[in-house]
């Protein structure tokens, strides 16, 4: 499957910020069954310095500086993708022959299992939440068994509910509720699988989305879109699980990056000077071409 995809961000302050700073995480990280041919970021108005930066994890931020007040800031990222079908009907190893591999592996590059493993900003522990999903580990399953397991949990006993949640909500919040949106369930799987001795991932990036019948599809409708890439062993590597529609990452999934948490990953995040409020105002339209 190709897509074009348009991610279009609109910022406005009450009044001019001075020495404003971004962290743009919108271009996509190299990832094992997508091609990129091509990408654009237009910044208007264009920044004084712009770098761009890989890791500590598996994303690629770009880093823009302006070294005078802003009033507005419009940011536009543009990209063709080419995304192949992931290979189905994989077992993987046992949980026990799992946790042997995460502790005899050496490697701590940004794909290693060992940084999704531990607690992180967003994604800590909980007990609620770890013995919850040890109910809904079945006995003696593989390990994508085990992550399919709860993944269906999360979809069936959750409530997608926009506005139930922030972004600064805790996930033992969300947890508690049982409601939240897809950065929500993927930090509860997350914590869930941890607790297993599983490493999993906070994958950001798009989902196609498919009009209702008879309805015409709305340009800029889309959204970012998270799921939970889940370390499957040392022969299978990551495999994507989207806890939202209870399903395995396919080629309707388009990946950004990868890291511990929506921290890591976050599309944008900064700082300037000044008290004036923000507005920000964001389309995304992800088309097949």
């Amino acid at each position: 499957m190709i897509y074009k995809v348009r991610h279009a961000t609109q910022m406005t302050y009450a009044a001019p910020v001075a020495a404003a700073r971004y962290n743009l995480r919108l271009q996509p990280a190299t990832w094992s069954g997508q091609r990129m041919r091509d990408y654009l970021l237009t910044v208007n108005p264009a920044p004084a310095r712009s770098t761009n930066n890989s890791g500590p994890y598996w994303v690629v931020t770009t880093q823009i500086e302006f070294n005078r007040p802003l009033r507005e800031l419009e940011l536009v990222s543009e990209f063709t993708m080419e995304v192949d079908p992931p290979l189905e009907g994989q077992r993987g190893p046992s949980l026990d022959v799992l946790r042997e591999q995460v502790l005899a592996a050496r490697d701590l590059t940004p794909l290693a299992p060992a940084p999704y493993l531990f607690a992180s900003r967003i994604a800590v522990p909980s007990t609620d939440i770890a013995a919850w999903a040890a109910r809904h580990v079945p006995a003696g399953a593989g390990v994508v068994e085990v992550a399919s397991a709860i993944m269906t949990a999360i979809a069936q006993e959750f409530d997608y509910r926009p506005g139930a949640t922030t972004s600064a909500t805790p996930p033992s919040e969300a947890f508690a509720a049982r409601a939240g949106v897809c950065q929500d369930f993927s930090h509860v799987m997350i914590i869930a699988l941890r607790a297993q001795g599983i490493p999993a991932a906070y994958a950001s990036g798009y989902l196609r989305t498919v009009p209702p019948p008879g309805k015409e599809r709305l340009v800029g409708a889309d959204a970012m879109h998270a799921w939970v890439n889940v370390w499957c062993g040392k022969d299978l590597g990551w495999i994507g699980f989207d806890p939202t529609n209870a399903c395995l990452v396919h080629d309707d999934h388009i990946q950004i990056g990868m890291g511990r948490d929506y921290a890591d990953v976050s599309p944008i995040d900064g700082t300037f000077l000044g008290s004036a409020p923000q507005t920000m105002v964001t389309s995304v339209d992800v088309r097949v071409v």
